[in-house]
């Protein structure tokens, strides 16, 4: 986005090394996400997409490098800390606690807020998924596939995120689901909420995003605007079926 460059960034990542014992997994790796845009991180599997979402997060800690939010640095920080800081992590594979009810697992997404705000951001939740109303005292693990996924992203934003990091949302459902999915996407950057996404269905994730990057084996090899990307030759070929 042009305006990019006249602004501070909301989360900025520079030269991030991080390594599982031996292997350098994330390479020096360095990127940006404005307020308002949704940024998408798209790649092989394996390129180090989730580790990076992870780090950032606070569930691993880089090697080298800094993350800052808002301008603070983060790196350092455990992951309670970081959401509580207005970051949040939907994760790959949902995750979300089998056992427990719709409305407790979103009452555990809030674990960072004043209790007396709770009930209305449950409320707000059920207004944006209206399907998680209908199940709000089911069990969680019993959910589909889709619920599951609309659950995960409730749950992420009962914290009040400035930023939402989604990672893989669309994997495992059908085409019809996939595009439900992004729909909301697209509803919650509309209603203010910046996105970094990571999604292996790259030509959905460009079609939704503002900026994309280009993530193999650790290293980010190509950036740019979303829609450029998406018409690139060497992206349509790589990532794109074309």
């Amino acid at each position: 986005m042009s305006e990019a460059t006249t602004r501070a960034p909301l989360l900025a990542v520079s030269d991030l090394h991080v390594y599982y014992g031996a292997i350098h997994a994330i390479k020096g790796i360095s990127l940006e996400v404005y307020d308002n845009e949704i940024v998408t991180l798209i790649g092989a599997n394996g390129a180090g997409k989730s580790t990076t979402l992870n780090t950032i997060a606070g569930l691993l800690r880089p090697r080298q490098g800094t993350v800052t939010l808002n301008g603070a640095p983060i790196h350092g920080l455990g992951a309670s800390r970081i959401v509580g800081l207005g970051l949040s992590l939907c994760p790959e594979g949902r995750r979300i606690f089998q056992q427990m009810t719709v409305r407790e697992n979103l009452e555990m997404g809030a674990y960072s807020r004043p209790a007396a705000e709770i009930p209305a951001s449950i409320e707000e939740m059920f207004q944006r998924f209206p399907r998680l109303r209908e199940r709000e005292k089911q069990i969680a693990g019993t959910l589909s596939g889709g619920e599951q996924q609309m659950l995960a992203m409730a749950r992420a934003l009962m914290s009040k995120p400035r930023l939402l990091m989604l990672d893989e949302p669309s994997m495992g459902l059908a085409p019809i689901l996939v595009e439900q999915i992004f729909s909301i996407i697209s509803e919650l950057h509309a209603s203010g909420v910046t996105v970094l996404l990571v999604e292996q269905n790259a030509q959905m994730a460009l079609q939704v995003a503002d900026r994309a990057y280009v993530m193999e084996t650790g290293l980010i090899t190509m950036q740019g605007d979303a829609s450029d990307l998406l018409h690139n030759d060497a992206v349509q070929k790589a990532y794109l079926g074309s």
